[in-house]
């Protein structure tokens, strides 16, 4: 019915009911007041709906009028006390502008970046300066531990200092190519793969934002970050990971178990993994922070490295917050830095600790599991072959898997590979493929580091490196590392557990004879081979 109908119905409806009035309507004090009811309706009943959209618009435009001046009208945040200041003191841009795009003039999207970081966060906190020299900026320590297996025999202080090759023409070109391009992606130049819980800021950000899901979840700062922040970069078969118990599926579809009965896939670190024993220290509520203070993070004031003695033997050393320690009815006793939880710390009682002294690391007996990933092969390949990759189309690499799928089962267009350089960001031709020969936990390996200490070892240099250029022609085919160790090296697994009944076997199986009586509050971390920890 159209509005025109609507008030010929409307009004022959009034005529009937002024009929139907008549008889109870004899004086003309209540006719007159009658009429004046029938005008008010008249007036006001059939434009109703037209009435109700015009209030609708001009409530939108109060709304538009009453709208918040400066940035914070269009991107309401939270900020922390300690960094409640105007917007464009961290950003730039103008706050006095009325346009979005007059506002953004001159904006920094991301002022922690390592490129922004000393002029923006450096202001106020001056030890910025000194996280720039820490290993956890510079990765100084897995960058020349590759360089160094492939024939480099100089080290460079950064990652910013890896040289850029487009065509290399030797192994060592090609692993540089390799660092910048896979390897490095949990760096504080990047923002991480876009899986679920990769995802984090850059520079400070990437520690003291929270992220979620794949998004920020505030701008309030976190002083002490929490062990997700520091899984978004301590996944995969790393050490950070093994702390919560968990070992990387293999890439292959055969071996990707369990499946779902619906077909999907839950992989918020880019790959499934296998739920182990995590850490015993995890279990009773020790963050990664408790043991690896800030100083030792960012290199500040920071002389020596967390080791087990330093709780286990002594309590209170140079590496972590002296208020952390403290005697409690004659029991040393940790308070954990974020649930505030108090925790005896049991002494070393067990004869194997003087037995065995300082001829075997604690890890030796303690790590209940360990990486051991064989035969880490790598190609390089620039022609558009993807066909070979069906059953491997799961890599652990956003930019890998998306070109896999879309020429496989897409409609990718483009005309050749490529892949981000994730330090200066610019995108070349290329790309990374992985695999591997082997994925297994269950027996760790047991060697000697260069001071002839037993320690757990894993093949982390264990590597493979092939290219394919863009006519197809092999110029590398499976170069394997210059070691003689094959790869294989000193690390510190986050498994730690009860040693059990059999962790003689492990000691004893490797020619120690349990003469040992020395120090053993260097602990593993100080022992290796100067290469660090490595992802």
């Amino acid at each position: 019915m159209d509005a025109g109908a609507g008030c010929e119905y409307t009004k022959a409806m009034r005529k009937d009911a002024f009929k139907n009035t008549q008889a109870v309507l004899p004086s003309p004090r209540r006719l007159v007041f009658f009429f004046l009811f029938l005008l008010f309706f008249l007036c006001f009943g059939c434009d109703r709906e037209e009435r109700e959209t015009v209030s609708v618009q001009d409530q939108a435009k109060v709304q538009e009028t009453v709208r918040i001046a400066g940035c914070r009208g269009c991107h309401p945040v939270t900020l922390d006390s300690f960094h409640r200041v105007e917007c464009v003191e961290c950003h730039g841009g103008n706050a006095g502008a009325v346009t979005a795009e007059e506002a953004h003039t001159g904006l920094v999207g991301q002022p922690a970046h390592p490129d922004h970081m000393t002029e923006k966060c450096g202001r106020c906190h001056s030890q910025v300066e000194t996280v720039r020299k820490s290993l956890h900026f510079t990765l100084h320590n897995e960058i020349n531990a590759v360089r160094k297996a492939f024939g480099a025999d100089d080290a460079i202080a950064s990652l910013v200092d890896l040289p850029i090759h487009d065509n290399p023409e030797t192994p060592l070109e090609l692993a540089e190519d390799l660092l910048r391009r896979r390897c490095l992606r949990c760096h504080l130049f990047t923002n991480g793969d876009p899986y679920p819980e990769t995802r984090r800021g850059t520079g400070c950000a990437a520690c003291h934002l929270e992220y979620t899901s794949g998004s920020l979840v505030s701008h309030e700062f976190v002083r002490l970050p929490k062990d997700a922040e520091c899984l978004h970069c301590h996944y995969g078969n790393v050490v950070g990971a093994d702390y919560y118990g968990r070992f990387e599926h293999d890439f292959s579809d055969e071996y990707r178990t369990p499946y779902r009965e619906d077909s999907s896939s839950f992989r918020p670190y880019g790959v499934e993994f296998h739920q182990l024993a995590p850490d015993l220290h995890q279990t009773k509520g020790l963050s990664c922070i408790d043991c690896h203070s800030g100083r030792e993070l960012m290199g500040v004031k920071s002389r020596k490295r967390t080791t087990c003695g330093t709780c286990h033997e002594k309590g209170g050393d140079d590496p972590l917050p002296p208020e952390s320690f403290f005697q409690e009815e004659g029991v040393s006793v940790m308070e954990t830095r974020h649930e505030r939880k108090k925790l005896a710390i049991p002494p070393l009682k067990h004869e194997a600790h003087s037995r065995y002294g300082s001829e075997a690391a604690c890890t030796v007996c303690h790590a209940q599991w360990a990486f051991n990933d064989k035969g880490v092969h790598l190609l390089r390949s620039d022609i558009m072959d993807f066909a070979p990759w069906t059953y491997l189309t799961v890599q652990g690499s956003f930019e890998v898997e998306w070109q896999v799928n879309e020429i496989l089962f897409g409609e990718g267009d483009f005309e050749q590979p490529f892949m981000t350089d994730t330090i200066s960001g610019i995108t070349k031709k290329g790309v990374w493929f992985k695999g591997y020969e082997q994925r297994r936990w269950e027996s760790p390996q047991i060697c000697r580091d260069e001071k002839g200490v037993l320690q757990i070892c894993r093949p982390i240099l264990d590597l493979y490196l092939s290219f394919v250029d863009d006519e197809g022609n092999v110029l590398f085919d499976s170069v394997p590392v210059a070691d003689s160790q094959k790869g294989l090296r000193p690390y510190t697994p986050h498994t730690i557990g009860h040693a059990g009944v059999f962790y003689p076997l492990r000691v004893q199986g490797s020619g120690v004879r349990g003469q040992g009586t020395g120090d053993r509050r260097q602990g593993p971390g100080a022992r290796g081979q100067g290469t660090g920890e490595k992802r």
